[in-house]
């Protein structure tokens, strides 16, 4: 096959920063998808109502017009859980119909997370809410316990939060973001319906020892961590197996250069200029091109109960090769994929 026309995607899992770096990261996104989750570990983090939609506000006016008009691009706009957090504020975002979700972030577990819960039963009132309103709470699967390997983190997020809060939540919708091993795919898979896994292009394209060929690889470093090869071919087959539970998230995380390549580097991988051409490249090593339009553009429309997008993109197999480095407000960035080849591009 040579070319795909598939439904417009969506990005469930997305990060645009804020500032003089917002144009140039929402370009990269609003150039293939129609809507995306904007996660909400800004500094100070984005914890109600109104902080979300003056967020959504600054988003707007970052894109251009044209842009807007071609693309129709809505930022579907999330609240960040803290063990504070107001039981009321929950039907009051709600009734905005801007705000989509609430974020859950283990106090210290990535970027921006310092605000994050300390202990998840702080916030059962809350959760109640959520249930109540049918909003999805997104988790960031990890625990941040510092007698936990960095590797094993997310199994025993498994075992100590998460089943039993599907336990004492049944009928919660729950996003378990950036999943990265066999065994977060095998509890979705397992699980009710109403429990739904993106997953990342960089998860699916690489194990842990990208991070360490050569040397140390910073731009390869995010959270949670590329793992073992066994759970990346876990990932693959369920990303291409069809099943509706697994469907897109990028959790494309701009850092500058400056930033990556230091004594203390920030997590995150840059995907957004690349992301959909390395899901369609992905998709055809597995032999599962036809299964990228519900990955992409049908299974996460139907989990957050929106509409599917009408307009449609076309991806080309012709090859191109990314820039080395892109701007980044009065920085710069180094995007996944830097300088290679990929496959298959955006055409329309």
């Amino acid at each position: 096959m040579t070319s795909i026309t598939i439904k417009q995607p969506d990005d469930w899992h997305l990060h645009v920063r804020d500032g003089d770096a917002l144009a140039d990261i929402l370009k990269e996104t609003t150039r293939c998808f129609a809507r995306a989750i904007i996660m909400p570990n800004l500094k100070p983090p984005v914890t109600t109502t109104e902080l979300a939609l003056a967020y959504r506000d600054r988003i707007m006016a970052a894109i251009p017009v044209e842009t807007l008009q071609s693309t129709g691009f809505t930022p579907l706009m999330t609240l960040y859980l803290t063990d504070n957090t107001d039981p009321a504020e929950i039907k009051k975002a709600k009734q905005t119909s801007a705000i989509h979700a609430v974020k859950y972030y283990p106090a210290g577990a990535t970027t921006n997370s310092d605000s994050g819960v300390t202990n998840i039963k702080y916030t059962y009132k809350v959760l109640e809410q959520l249930s109540e309103h049918g909003m999805p709470l997104l988790v960031h699967g990890e625990v941040t316990d510092l007698d936990v390997d960095v590797f094993d983190r997310e199994k025993v997020f498994i075992d100590k939060v998460l089943s039993p809060l599907v336990k004492d939540f049944p009928e919660l919708r729950i996003v378990f973001e950036h999943i990265t091993t066999k065994y977060a795919v095998d509890f979705v898979k397992a699980a009710p319906a109403n429990i739904g896994a993106t997953i990342t292009p960089h998860h699916l394209l690489y194990n842990r020892n990208a991070m360490f060929k050569g040397g140390i690889r910073p731009h390869y470093y995010c959270l949670p961590i590329l793992k073992h090869e066994q759970h990346r071919q876990s990932l693959i087959a369920a990303a291409t197996s069809g099943d509706a539970k697994y469907f897109l998230g990028t959790d494309s995380a701009p850092h500058s250069i400056a930033s990556k390549e230091s004594s203390c580097g920030c997590a995150g991988i840059y995907n957004a200029p690349v992301a959909i051409e390395l899901y369609a490249y992905i998709f055809e090593q597995a032999g599962a091109l036809d299964k990228l339009e519900g990955f992409a553009s049908i299974h996460g429309a139907n989990f957050y109960q929106l509409p599917v997008n009408e307009k449609s993109i076309t991806l080309e197999k012709s090859e191109w090769q990314v820039p080395e480095k892109l701007p980044l407000g009065n920085e710069t960035i180094s995007p996944l994929c830097a300088g290679e080849k990929v496959s298959w591009r955006v055409t329309s």
